[in-house]
């Protein structure tokens, strides 16, 4: 397994643990449950923002500029759907 391969699942592992992490923190009745599941997830977003960010310096996660036109028209969209 090369580099790019195990990162790249690391990255989905993180994704699927944010999953539960939310769905914890929203379920949780108790607060001191409810901290300990917040602070955990703000980690992991860390942790998958810093993967993120290494992806992308190694050229495996590419980004692609989105015209400001697109990004006008899509709020348009939503501001008119409300």
């Amino acid at each position: 397994m090369d580099d790019k391969l195990m990162i790249e699942n690391y990255l989905l592992v993180l994704k699927s643990t944010v999953e539960v992490f939310i769905h914890g923190t929203l379920e949780s009745s108790n607060n001191d449950v409810r901290e300990v599941l917040k602070n955990s997830l703000n980690d992991i977003l860390n942790c998958q923002a810093n993967t993120y960010d290494e992806m992308v310096k190694y050229g495996w996660y590419n980004v692609n500029n989105v015209d400001s036109s697109n990004i006008s028209d899509t709020l348009n969209k939503v501001k008119s759907s409300n």
